[in-house]
């Protein structure tokens, strides 16, 4: 097994060898302002799970010329729905080989390989349409926001929640006052619903043989080098691992927090805490209870934002009870993932993992207003597809502000709630300095800011 990974671990970098890393970052940059009839053509990367939509809602908005993904399994329906496709399982590969050919992609691997993806993409001047959670690290969510930037290209993160009106008239309405200055805010979620501590606090202590149609060096990606262990790491069960996954707070929070975060204007939190079930070197814990506190932000105050993910003693974490009382109705149970505003007026509580349904208490603040339709930011409605549709509607316009969740929101949003995790990881609460992306209070957490990688699949700046 060890010569097996050491041969395919040799094949894999060979790409980055051969010159495919530097020839993607060194081609021209984005071809943006599209005639509004002019076809797209899309590539896709990673179309199993997530990425069987996400590449069937582009493909109704365009071409689809490249398909790319490390199971054979899953190449095989998307083969047959588009024939012509060329088929690859390195996306470093592919972009080399094809990417002349291509407007934009879309990337929905595991989360380690999200950023590279993306920037590879971003360099070659190439639309991006990246899952969620952005990044993998806290570093690769700023420097996709940067790469973006630099090279005019549009792109949005796949937090399908930002399309709904719900949210966004939920944003209008905090900033608006209806519930007047909010200091406390509270998400929470049911996962995770993967295996991790305490199930799995260990590595596997064997060996198999990979499936031939599994490409196991690419879907390792920058992590470091481990055996195939059949139902353990692929397909879905890679969430719950620190190398591969972000853990509950990073596959939700870009779901479950976005309303707070925008309707709040968040952007860098000052302090993070976090106290959680025992933390092992390979899996995430059991749960977690997160302390952010951002400073103000123009004329709104100081805020906490408590994160609760996982079961503690066979519970879920859930707010205090007693903040559960003020909205709940009567005979009714606080839904499994939401969250909820608190302020000085009133609560907002969403009992919705996108926070695009709402209702506020006390019930006459929102007496006779408007709760559904957003009346200043633009409507969208149409749930997954319509952010593919805003998205290609940004392209087209050569407008990247027109995608909702374009990486400028989707990198601070990303950003602010991995820091959680190393929070987690450290066990000390830690002082954040956002525009030096660095940890003020603790300088050894700040490894864990920029994570290794192994070589031919480094993320850097662009």
């Amino acid at each position: 097994m060890s010569a097996g990974l050491d041969r395919r671990s040799f094949l894999g970098t060979g790409a980055a060898g051969l010159g495919y890393f530097f020839t993607a970052s060194a081609t021209s940059a984005a071809r943006t302002g599209r005639k509004p009839n002019e076809t797209l053509h899309f590539a896709g990367i990673g179309i199993g799970g997530k990425g069987s939509s996400d590449i069937d809602q582009v493909g109704n908005l365009g071409e689809v010329l490249a398909l790319c993904d490390v199971d054979g399994g899953h190449m095989e329906p998307k083969a047959k729905k588009w024939p012509s496709a060329k088929k690859f399982n390195d996306f470093r590969v592919m972009l080399d080989a094809i990417g002349r050919h291509i407007d934009a992609v879309t990337v929905s691997t595991p989360d380690h390989t999200h950023a590279l993806a993306s920037l590879m993409a971003i360099r070659m001047g190439k639309h991006v349409y990246c899952q969620k959670p952005l990044t993998h690290a806290v570093f690769e969510a700023r420097v996709l926001r940067e790469a973006a930037r630099k090279h005019g290209v549009c792109t949005q993160m796949g937090n399908q929640g930002s399309a709904e009106s719900g949210l966004r008239r939920a944003v209008e309405l905090i900033q608006a006052g209806i519930i007047g200055p909010v200091k406390e805010a509270h998400v929470w979620t049911n996962r995770p619903i993967w295996p991790q501590a305490p199930t799995i606090t260990a590595r596997p202590d064997r060996a198999d043989v990979w499936p031939k149609s599994v490409a196991w060096d690419q879907f390792l990606g920058g992590a470091p080098l481990r055996p195939y262990v059949k139902d353990t790491y692929h397909p879905f069960k890679w969430r719950g691992w620190w190398d591969f996954g972000t853990g509950a707070i990073g596959d939700m929070a870009c779901h479950t927090a976005n309303m707070a975060f925008r309707a709040l204007k968040l952007e860098y939190p000052s302090t993070i805490a976090a106290e959680s079930g025992q933390v092992n070197p390979e899996t995430y814990p059991a749960w977690a209870r997160i302390k952010f506190q951002f400073p103000a932000r123009g004329d709104m105050p100081p805020v906490t934002l408590y994160w609760h993910e996982g079961k503690k003693d066979g519970k879920l974490v859930h707010p205090p009870e007693a903040l559960q009382a003020k909205v709940l109705r009567p005979g009714e149970k606080l839904k499994e993932s939401g969250s909820m505003l608190v302020g000085e007026k009133g609560i907002l509580y969403s009992p919705d993992d996108y926070g695009a349904a709402f209702r506020i208490t006390p019930e006459d603040l929102g007496k006779g207003k408007n709760l559904e339709t957003p009346e200043h930011l633009p409507v969208n409605g149409g749930g997954d597809q319509g952010m593919k549709n805003e998205w290609v509607e940004a392209i087209k316009a050569g407008k990247p502000e027109i995608a909702y969740s374009n990486f400028d929101i989707a990198s601070l949003l990303t950003e602010t709630f991995l820091l959680g995790n190393i929070a987690i990881k450290t066990g000390k609460p830690l002082e954040w300095d956002g525009p030096g992306m660095r940890v003020k209070n603790l300088p050894a957490a700040n490894h864990l800011v920029k994570i290794e990688y192994r070589r031919g699949w480094d993320v850097t700046r662009a």
